[in-house]
């Protein structure tokens, strides 16, 4: 439908929107309310995150390193998950999407002031395992949280509104890190708020993003109720309980998504691994005059983790904001679903290769700026472009598992790569970087594949009669 003989009758904001994307008549308002909601969410997440690195920096576990134990955390969140995701499959079949949302938002905030409480010298403090625990939690509740929105989005708008609209609501996520990252800054520089207060600060947008989709649930796509939208609202989210497993494994469209998803999930999580020890050894350097006070150097060490990759996350999240805006759309627009899956493991190949042969902790930031605000923004995107032709139960069922489960194999995958690279071949990180650039060649076969498949599949969507998706189809 063409637009622009709309043009001059449409809202403002509607013109403004269409600078982004191809926003066609009564879409706008709630395009934006996605956009928001999606925003409150990346907000949490970044005002809790890097209180996570801090908590981890001053965790000690026997005789392993930091970098051990946040590899190996990594890993027990894929345990966590493999008893989490069958239960929230269940619900998705019994609870309507609203309830869905609203009620794993609320156990979510419990649990935060659960951790608040947690902290070091309050009144549950004092236990290692603590920091151990927040580590898992944060994991599972960002990628828990973000997978179910864009799950919903894809239930809100379907296949055709959402191949045009995904790029301008995955702008909310981007603005949402890097305003969530600057305002954390910004929160622990004030003499009066500690970095565990931002704990209890996250609970604000957590709590007006579960209003919004709320909103977003009862207006549908245009703000006018059609009956099928009214029919979701006591409909359940997945509307039959296959379980997320036999969805995943009985088709290969899923399965070769959900190892496309733990492949480069294992790429990336390596590299910020490699990162870490950097990082930790580094500062541990700067701080030696307070070897001799272990009170002061934990303390220092924790800030001064948490300003680092508070600063480190700042500068992901606006050059991936700056690439979601003005990029996304237009590689999408030149090259289709096809540049999308490729730009991302081929800025990694050369990230990797860069690092490889100059190995200067100024150097590998900037590269991993690089790498992982391509992840948030462009890889973002064709991730939940792939879902846009799939069923509400792969959606509320095989969606979360893929991007939390496989997201976490991926992780488990890196503490595996560290284990068995340090303790039993004894790799330095030149050894690690040659590894990563070995693990992306197999990303990118797997991204041509997936191109070829969801092109079928979108077809199928497209054109009735549907697609008959019997398992190996």
């Amino acid at each position: 439908m063409d637009t622009r003989g709309n043009s001059e009758r449409a809202p403002a904001y509607e013109r403004i929107l269409r600078l982004f994307a191809d926003v066609q008549p009564r879409e706008g308002a709630t395009s934006l309310i996605l956009i928001a909601n999606i925003f409150l969410i990346l907000v949490a997440f970044y005002l809790v995150k890097p209180v996570r690195e801090g908590w981890l920096a001053v965790t000690d576990i026997g005789d392993l390193t930091k970098l051990e134990i946040k590899a190996y955390s990594a890993f027990a969140q894929s345990l966590l998950l493999l008893g989490i995701l069958p239960l929230y499959a269940r619900l998705a079949a019994r609870l309507s999407r609203r309830d869905l949302i609203v009620r794993v938002g609320i156990v979510f905030g419990v649990l935060l002031v659960a951790f608040w409480l947690s902290q070091p010298n309050m009144l549950l403090g004092g236990y290692p395992f603590f920091g151990i625990l927040f580590y898992l939690f944060v994991g599972i509740f960002s990628v828990t949280l973000v997978a179910q929105f864009w799950a919903f989005s894809t239930d809100v708008y379907g296949a055709a509104r959402g191949e045009r609209l995904f790029p301008l609501i995955a702008v909310g996520a981007a603005l949402g890190a890097v305003v969530g990252s600057w305002l954390g800054r910004k929160l622990i520089s004030l003499p009066s708020i500690e970095a565990f207060d931002l704990i209890l600060i996250a609970l604000l947008p957590l709590s007006a993003s579960l209003a919004l989709a709320i909103v977003t649930d009862r207006r549908g796509a245009y703000g006018d109720p059609s009956q099928w939208t009214t029919e979701r609202w006591n409909e359940a989210a997945a509307p039959s309980g296959h379980g997320p497993f036999r969805l995943i494994f009985a088709h290969r469209y899923l399965t070769a998504t959900a190892l496309m998803i733990m492949v480069f999930t294992w790429v990336v999580t390596s590299g910020d691994n490699i990162l870490f020890g950097i990082v930790q050894s580094t500062l541990a350097e700067e701080l030696a005059p307070l070897a001799n006070t272990p009170q002061a150097f934990d303390k220092a060490l924790q800030e001064a983790t948490a300003s680092f990759y508070g600063n480190l996350y700042f500068w992901v999240n606006l050059v991936a904001l700056i690439l979601q805006a003005f990029v996304v759309s237009r590689i999408l627009s030149a090259g289709g679903m096809q540049a999308l899956l490729y730009t991302t493991p081929f800025i990694s190949l050369a990230a990797y290769a860069s690092m490889a042969f100059v190995p200067i902790l100024g150097l590998i930031q900037v590269l991993k700026v690089a790498e992982n605000s391509s992840t948030l923004s462009i890889q973002n995107t064709a991730r939940q472009m792939l879902w846009l032709p799939t069923t509400k139960e792969m959606l509320y069922q095989a969606k979360p598992t893929v991007d939390t489960l496989f997201v976490r194999l991926g992780d488990g995958l890196a503490a595996l790569t560290i284990l068995v690279g340090t303790r039993v071949f004894h790799l330095g990180n030149l050894g690690f970087l040659i590894f990563n650039m070995c693990l992306v060649l197999v990303w990118i076969s797997l991204s041509t594949y997936l191109h070829r498949e969801h092109d079928q599949w979108k077809q199928a969507a497209a054109n009735p009669p549907p697609r008959d998706f019997s398992p190996h189809s």
